[in-house]
């Protein structure tokens, strides 16, 4: 608990952070356990300690109801364990997979792997692209999402001469594109062309031409869903294309 308010001694950031959040500050300070805690005997040190180490006894109960929500999403992710050799189930050691995080980028990249569920994604994309991002090629990962979208247009469309932006554009021209929806007014289908374009040109092709590297989880989980979405709309398109 000491350590906790050495590294965060402001109560009001440490009610402040989200579970998953204080967690990971909590992990990075059990690394330095070489044996078994309890998550226990940091609230008991909210209330044992001097004044001086600790948090103001107005805001303990606060702080203490944190560490226990924080201690749960460790325990849910199976970060903490049961402690081996322990009669008493409150011990508790470190994964393995707690272990192997040599740094907060890597736990925030665990992070982000938890945003995508395997289970939302596009049949399509749903076990390569998954597979990449959950190790942190975040560049692959969206090269294969983008990848896909093309190969499904190319598919729906018949237009096997084509690639890229300029097949897009022709599978979803707004006159005489095999994947346009005429129900809709023409900026409608003006804009889908245009969504679909600027996506590959943006996010398939510079991949296909050079090295991109891409880091940041964040970027790579919103583009991977903008690639999912786009291939549910192909689906829709191809099916209305069947029907007509």
């Amino acid at each position: 608990m000491y350590a906790l308010y050495r590294a965060i001694p402001d109560a009001d950031v440490v009610v402040s952070l989200a579970p998953e959040e204080l967690a990971g500050k909590l992990l990075f300070l059990l690394q330095s356990e070489r044996g078994n805690f309890s998550p226990y005997n940091f609230e008991n040190d909210l209330r044992s300690g001097r004044d001086s180490e600790t948090y103001p006894h107005a805001r303990r109960e606060e702080v203490g109801q944190a560490l226990r929500e924080a201690f749960a999403w460790l325990s849910a992710q199976g970060l903490i364990v049961p402690a081996p050799y322990q009669s008493d189930s409150t011990w508790k050691v470190l994964s393995r997979r707690a272990r192997s995080f040599t740094s907060p980028p890597e736990f925030d990249a665990f992070l982000a792997s938890k945003r995508l569920q395997k289970e939302r994604l596009h049949a399509r994309i749903s076990e390569t692209v998954w597979q990449a991002f959950i190790r942190g090629e975040y560049d692959v990962a969206v090269f294969q999402a983008m990848k896909a979208v093309e190969v499904a247009v190319r598919e729906a469309s018949g237009l096997n001469n084509l690639l890229g932006v300029a097949l897009m554009r022709a599978a979803f021209h707004p006159e005489n594109g095999p994947l346009t929806d005429r129900t809709t007014e023409g900026g409608e289908r003006d804009a889908r062309a245009a969504l679909f374009a600027g996506a590959i040109g943006s996010y398939k092709n510079p991949h296909s031409h050079r090295d991109v590297q891409l880091s940041d989880p964040d970027e790579a989980f919103e583009t991977i869903m903008l690639a999912n979405h786009l291939l549910r709309i192909v689906d829709a398109r191809s099916a209305a294309r069947r029907e007509n």
